[in-house]
């Protein structure tokens, strides 16, 4: 199922952790951060077809430069805990074996209000 939340209130220096499990039969999932679905400052996107990590950002509904990490240390089936800590100019987003993936803030949010999170992903918790 997804998840939409639009009053996270999420501003550099503060951390949000993750954590759910990811269905077995997925081709991928996504946790997108930003103003709205039309507005999003991260786009995490694990695609397990592909084997990479694809990060983006949308700006006015508009898709931008992609930027692809192919450390993909997690997979189908597991449960997994993710923390996307959000600088002012990155966001960090630290997978389960310890490796980070990191996208640049490129609208300077100041502040995240949106979340949602779709696909093959099934949420245990989440803590800002």
């Amino acid at each position: 199922g997804n998840i939409e939340i639009l009053n996270l209130n999420l501003k550099p220096g503060n951390t949000l952790k993750v954590k759910g499990k990811i269905l077995a039969d997925t081709l991928g999932f996504s946790i997108n951060l930003g103003y709205s679905s039309r507005d999003l400052a991260l786009h995490f996107n694990p695609r397990f077809n592909e084997s990479v990590i694809v990060c983006n950002s949308k700006c006015s509904d508009s898709w931008q430069k992609e930027h692809r990490d192919h450390h993909l240390s997690f997979f189908r089936g597991c449960t997994v805990k993710f923390f996307i800590e959000m600088l002012s100019d990155k966001f960090r987003v630290k997978l389960p074996d310890g490796h980070e993936v990191c996208f640049p803030n490129r609208h300077s949010y100041h502040k995240i209000n949106f979340i949602s999170i779709m696909g093959g992903f099934k949420l245990i918790s989440f803590k800002l």
